[in-house]
């Protein structure tokens, strides 16, 4: 008798393990949500991420290293960028730095030290003469940044960023969201590092369940 179960079990071993290497990695409701009501992308023909963030947010500043290597790795079917989080006055103020220094060109060079700025060196840099002076600072004209800053253009993004974040039941921040779907936050996730092992799971899955192009 004792052989029979024997046998039995190691039969049931191989069922075991295949049973685990097609189980899920990552499970809705637990390292990542479902946003009810899909949000439209930039680029449909992509898979699109988007950062929710505030310079003004250690955690944020934390997972930006990480986000840039990542980024490295991107294949061309995903879109990434960045959607600054607004629901304050100071945030507003900071989403509109990010906006005015995307019109003006110098986002690469601006963003790593705005962060810093508000992070390391503790600045508030919550007022438009504050942010025009540390623009300043990063060679940028007084005038440049000041007409930048208050734009239709800047205040037009700084809107929708807002709907967007809206429509994305952002709770918090950072946050990523996949293709209009899913967000991912540390706490669902459990690290900065697992929020992006989340995204390219979910990425891979949006990919898989596109329709195949006609060779």
């Amino acid at each position: 008798m004792k052989r029979f179960l024997a046998m039995g079990l190691l039969l049931l071993l191989p069922l075991a393990t295949l049973a685990a290497d097609t189980a899920p990695a990552f499970v809705e409701g637990k390292q990542y949500e479902r946003i009810p009501e899909p949000v439209r992308t930039a680029d449909p023909a992509r898979i699109e991420v988007v950062e929710v963030f505030w310079y003004g947010c250690i955690h944020c500043f934390h997972l930006d290293p990480l986000i840039k290597d990542w980024q490295k790795t991107l294949p061309a079917d995903v879109d990434f960028h960045r959607s600054p989080a607004i629901w304050n006055k100071p945030m507003a103020i900071h989403a509109q730095a990010f906006y005015a220094a995307q019109a003006l060109g110098v986002l690469d060079k601006v963003h790593d030290r705005l962060f810093a700025a508000l992070n390391v060196d503790r600045r508030k840099l919550d007022t438009e003469d504050e942010l025009a002076a540390f623009f300043a600072e990063q060679g940028v004209k007084e005038q440049d940044f000041r007409k930048a800053f208050s734009s239709f253009g800047v205040e037009n993004s700084v809107k929708q960023a807002d709907a967007r974040a809206r429509s994305y039941r952002i709770t918090g921040t950072p946050e990523l969201v996949v293709n209009g779907k899913y967000r991912i936050s540390a706490k669902t996730a459990g690290s900065p590092e697992a929020m992006l092992k989340v995204v390219d799971f979910l990425v891979a899955q949006e990919r898989a369940a596109r329709p195949k192009s006609s060779p």
